[in-house]
Parts: C-alpha cells; sequence; structure tokens
C-alpha cells in the first residue's frame, strides 16, 4: 500500500508533522510512505516543475496533503503544486478514488487554520478523490490527541519551532487512520472494490 506524503515545511515545523504522519502509516502492516518534500527549487517563475512527484502520486494508493497556514491559507508554494495539478491529471482524474488525508500548522489556537484543511479537502474533491477526516472527539483536553478539535484534519500549534506532543500524537494517528482504511479497501492490494464496480 503505497502513501505519498505530500508536503511544504518552512521553519520545520510541518516537516515534524509529516514524519509523524508516515510514523503512523509505518505502524500498519504493507504500508509503505513515502515523503515528498515541495522544495523552493521546483518552481521556476512561479510555476511548480517537478514531474518526477507528480509520477509518483499518480503510483500512490493514498496521498496525504500537509502545508503549514498563512495568512489564512496554504502556502504559496503547496498552493503553486496543487495548480501544477489543473491539467491532465484533474482533466483525466487520474488520482480518482485514491484515499486523501491533510493536515496543517499555524502558530495561534485558530489562525485560520480551518481554512487550509478546507483547501485541501477541495483539492483532494476536485480530483475524485475519498477524504478521510479524524475520528477523534476532540474534547478540549489540552493533553489529549486532537486537543484543537478538529474533524477534517490534523491541525497543530507550533511552539518555538516545535510541535508538542498531542499534536505529534495527533500526526501518528491520522498516519495509522489512513493506512488501516486503505488495508479494509484494498485488502489484496488491487483497486477498491467501488473503483472495480464502476
Amino acid at each position: 500500500m503505497k502513501i505519498a506524503i505530500v508536503y511544504h515545511s518552512v521553519t520545520g515545523t510541518t516537516a515534524q508533522l509529516a514524519e509523524a504522519v508516515a510514523a503512523g502509516c509505518c505502524s500498519v502492516a504493507a504500508a509503505e510512505p513515502q515523503l515528498i518534500r515541495i522544495e523552493g527549487a521546483d518552481i521556476q517563475q512561479g510555476r511548480y516543475k517537478n514531474s518526477a512527484v507528480l509520477e509518483v502520486i499518480d503510483q500512490a494508493d493514498a496521498v496525504i496533503f500537509g502545508s503549514p497556514t498563512f495568512m489564512g491559507s496554504v502556502s504559496a508554494q503547496f498552493k503553486a503544486f496543487a495548480d501544477a495539478t489543473a491539467g491532465d491529471h484533474w482533466v483525466e482524474q487520474l488520482w480518482a478514488d485514491k484515499i486523501a488525508a491533510g493536515f496543517t500548522v499555524g502558530t495561534g489556537y485558530c489562525g485560520d487554520t480551518l481554512h487550509s484543511l478546507h483547501y485541501l479537502q477541495i483539492l483532494a474533491a476536485q480530483h475524485g478523490m475519498l477524504w478521510t477526516g479524524l475520528d477523534l472527539a476532540g474534547a478540549g483536553d489540552a493533553k489529549a490527541p486532537n486537543r484543537l478539535g478538529a474533524q477534517a484534519g490534523l491541525i497543530a500549534r507550533a511552539v518555538d519551532g516545535s510541535i508538542e506532543a498531542p499534536d505529534l500524537e495527533t500526526a501518528f494517528y491520522l498516519g495509522q487512520r489512513v493506512a488501516r482504511l486503505l488495508s479494509r479497501l484494498q485488502p489484496s492490494g488491487h483497486k477498491t472494490e467501488l473503483t472495480q464496480q464502476l
């Protein structure tokens, strides 16, 4: 089960989350996560130009998107990556029926980070992907997973350039949840039953 974790990180906090997500994926048998960092060198004159990354995602069974929240939305670098998928990938729905999920991080308790998650959800929907949120209640316990109470995906808060333990635990759980769902839908490593019926 190939799981692509595609993310952009500036200060390293999104990368910390991506690594925890990957560890969660690895906790499920047969899951093979691949961390794919969006680099500044991949963007030329404002356009994302790394076709090799898109090819890796084409072969993945699930994709987990990650971006910091800047000014209430995903980073410009992540947006450039997303815009690069608007050609053949979108027209031909090459990522349709792949499992998708997302995570973001900001420095405030809110900072409109939910908007970034919604952006990632819409990106997945544009591609016909199947979104996976969190099934953790998030009751407001500051020391519990999903302490910020987002059901759409993972919202984390960075403090002094690092991610606190409850948010790392949530990232691990998100990766684990995606891998478990994928294993249920693809027990033999083939296309999902839904796809086969279509």
